[in-house]
């Protein structure tokens, strides 16, 4: 298995933490709850959530309409989450 480097890993904690910080905002709901009430696997979202697994751009758009809110405003928070001068690629 090919090892993750730095910046992918403080992305795909970055999208946790958000993704997390917004299912608790928005819908005061349990990971437990969430995940049973908009059918989705309570396990894998434990793991996006925690930035162990990388999240598709697909599943964070529905988590995100899961939890009411724009996908636009998600990529907003996540990118102050990050800092305006976070980059994956170097130049």
């Amino acid at each position: 298995m090919r090892e993750i480097d730095k910046k992918t890993l403080q992305f795909m904690n970055a999208v946790g933490n958000t993704l997390k910080e917004i299912r608790e905002k928005q819908t005061n709901s349990s990971i437990n709850k969430f995940a049973r009430e908009y059918d989705i696997d309570r396990g894998n979202l434990s793991k996006i959530e925690r930035g162990i697994i990388n999240c598709r751009l697909i599943t964070a758009w529905k988590l995100t309409e899961a939890a009411g809110i724009k996908f636009s405003d998600f990529a907003r928070k996540l990118e102050e989450e990050l800092g305006k001068d976070f980059k994956l690629m170097d130049e």
